[in-house]
């Protein structure tokens, strides 16, 4: 398990660094620092003397190095359009995309599995049929028109929610969380459903393949011939059998929820980190579009590890498979 666990974080690390050098790059070969962060009128002399107190002068792998180590602090320097420290920025921003995304995701699972357990278990049944048609409209349609559908609809025509903004919210040390005001609770529905939509089809529709599989194994067979009443075999067996595949395909979309984030919070306004990239790409504000790269990499990696743990965990064969490796070796 510890051998496990230390070859994923090595992995995780050369990801991390790969990342790195990608957001190195941006820094050194897409536009020029100086040129972003001094005037037209500015002479010779002072950019030498700015690029120098930048350490621009030095030499790349230095330069490298030196980013690598402030980014590991989460220190990525001053923002070319807002002129504040990038790091403050992004946390003033986090809780907004985190608070969504893990409410989409919760949504997607909540929604997802039951609909996917039914479909598979009664799937020549009238609302099978029917929810299978759903979720087809679900995959197909692009986020961005989703969003924009259900402005329409509970916004404009019905005036039930707000269409933009994340409403009011409760400052909790340096977290700003909309979970405990009404306006805050009403803001989120729209952005979140949104957003959770194609996940939660993707889910419905792994649960049905996996149920279906499943329910045609032998020992499902053996155990309805043992006389086991349908809600052990189906919960108990089938539906515990199902979750493996479940866990990898989740844990990976809660990393895309968080970095496709981008589009929902585009439409809806909401003042998360995808409304602040795209507004850095606008600007060509490199500082802020590397830590967003660097954050959601970390993010991606820690999801992933997590996901390999709890995939460890919950699949006996790959602990019997190491066990025997282990034994093998010896």
């Amino acid at each position: 398990m510890i051998a496990f666990i230390l070859r994923r974080v090595v992995q995780s690390l050369a990801v991390m660094l790969t990342v790195g050098l990608v957001a190195f790059m941006l820094f050194r070969y897409v536009g020029d620092p100086v040129n972003n962060m001094v005037g037209q009128d500015t002479s010779l002399e002072d950019r030498a003397k700015l690029r120098h107190e930048l350490g621009l002068d030095d030499p790349p792998l230095v330069q490298f190095v030196r980013f690598i180590g402030h980014a590991a602090r989460g220190d990525f320097g001053i923002s070319y359009q807002y002129a504040r420290p990038v790091g403050r920025i992004i946390a003033e921003r986090l809780p907004a995309t985190l608070e969504l995304s893990l409410t989409a995701a919760l949504l997607a699972l909540a929604v997802g599995v039951p609909m996917g357990v039914y479909t598979g278990l009664h799937r020549d049944g009238v609302l099978s049929r029917l929810l299978l048609a759903v979720s087809l409209v679900g995959v197909s349609l692009p986020t961005f028109l989703t969003g924009i559908l259900l402005i329409l609809l509970f916004s404009v025509v019905l005036g039930w929610l707000p269409s933009f903004g994340r409403g009011d919210v409760v400052r909790l040390g340096w977290w700003t969380t909309g979970f405990l005001t009404l306006s805050g609770l009403k803001s989120l529905i729209l952005p979140a459903i949104t957003l959770a939509l194609f996940q939660m089809t993707l889910i419905m529709r792994l649960v049905r393949a996996e149920m279906l599989e499943v329910l045609r194994t032998d020992y499902i067979k053996f155990a309805r011939a043992r006389g086991l009443p349908n809600r052990m075999v189906n919960f108990g067996h089938a539906l515990k059998n199902t979750l493996v595949p479940v866990i990898t395909i989740t844990g990976l979309q809660l990393g895309s929820i968080i970095a496709f984030a981008i589009i929902t919070e585009t439409v809806f306004q909401w003042p998360g980190m995808g409304f602040l990239i795209v507004q850095a790409i606008g600007f060509a504000d490199i500082p802020v579009m590397a830590a967003y790269l660097v954050l959601i990499a970390f993010f991606f990696v820690v999801i992933n590890l997590i996901v390999d743990l709890l995939y460890y965990a919950v699949d006996p064969r790959l602990r019997v498979e190491r066990g025997a490796a282990g034994a093998h070796g010896h």
